[in-house]
């Protein structure tokens, strides 16, 4: 019985054509499950009340849609309340103008935009399932499209945990992947201010922020907790911790 021998550049040629096809096989059933998301609120303005208590002691994955043009931003975080609560803020918006997802959620409001949450999931998966996302639905205000990637214009990925952690100073900061902190050692607390005279509420992500937006004494809003005041501070401004 004769013994036919293979090339091994044969072998090697039909090892890593059946690689490809196996990787392509792979990629298009993935690309082909349809994305169902957990819930889309269709009028984020109007909402916002429902977006917060919804989304409280909540990690995942979201998506901004704008109403207006179809254009698309997605992020993560390990705390989407207070991922939300920063959206929602003005003041947080307006110091960073420089993304488009912030930039545009001022030009076009609230009103013209929806929230979806996409994904619920433990914060240590955030970054995986994101980028899976990002690949799929390649969202237009999404500069960076890995989780890892260069921050450069991009939020979020509040949505990740770079931003979590430091907001968009990027992975070689010193303090990467680390809790922010705010005086001696103690975490950042994040405040409601209620301006009575205005009647406007405004969330900041520490008492430091609110202190440095109201023109005013970091520690005159520390004692003001501190003694439990109940009357608004300068008859005008009350503070609430979230």
């Amino acid at each position: 019985m004769r013994q036919f021998l293979v090339p091994a550049s044969v072998v090697c040629y039909l090892l890593i054509l059946f690689f490809c096809l196996d990787s392509l096989n792979s990629f298009c059933f993935v690309s082909l499950v349809p994305i169902v998301p957990i819930k889309t609120y269709s009028n984020a303005e109007a909402d916002k009340d429902k977006i917060l208590s919804d989304n409280k002691n909540k990690s995942g994955i979201y998506k901004w849609t704008n109403l207006i043009n179809g254009k698309q931003y997605i992020g993560s975080s390990n705390n989407l309340k207070r991922r939300f609560m920063e959206y929602f803020n003005e003041n947080y918006l307006l110091k960073n103008k420089s993304m488009y997802i912030c930039n545009s959620l001022i030009k076009h409001g609230y009103s013209n935009f929806s929230l979806t949450i996409l994904k619920y999931c433990s914060p240590d998966k955030c970054l995986e399932i994101e980028a899976y996302y990002l690949q799929s639905l390649n969202p237009e205000y999404n500069i960076a499209k890995y989780p890892t990637a260069p921050m450069s214009g991009r939020t979020h990925s509040e949505e990740s945990k770079i931003i979590i952690s430091e907001a968009k100073k990027g992975e070689k900061h010193p303090n990467f992947n680390k809790p922010r902190y705010e005086g001696s050692g103690r975490p950042s607390q994040t405040i409601e201010v209620t301006d009575i005279k205005n009647n406007i509420t405004t969330s900041y992500d520490s008492i430091g922020a609110a202190a440095r937006a109201l023109n005013i004494n970091q520690s005159s809003i520390s004692m003001f907790f501190k003694n439990n005041q109940q009357n608004p501070y300068k008859g005008r401004y009350t503070f609430k911790k979230l």
